[in-house]
């Protein structure tokens, strides 16, 4: 299983802290952590990246609710 989360890194404790607790994961549990700063991650590139069709939400909502008609 894979997600993606938040959190916020305390150097002076040594801890990461969730926005919200991780469900279906054992208190204990041994997790896999990919760190990102807020400097590296560019979400135009990572959008790039899925190679996917992209549009502007409104055109996108549009052309949905003319195909219901």
């Amino acid at each position: 299983m894979s997600r993606a989360i938040v959190a916020e890194y305390d150097a002076s404790e040594n801890t990461l802290r969730l926005v919200e607790p991780l469900t279906g994961v054992s208190d204990h549990a041994m997790v896999r952590v990919s760190i990102e700063t807020d400097d590296a991650f560019d979400p135009l590139a990572r959008l790039a990246a899925l190679n996917a069709p992209t549009a502007d939400i409104e055109q996108m909502l549009a052309e949905i609710a003319a195909g219901r008609r």
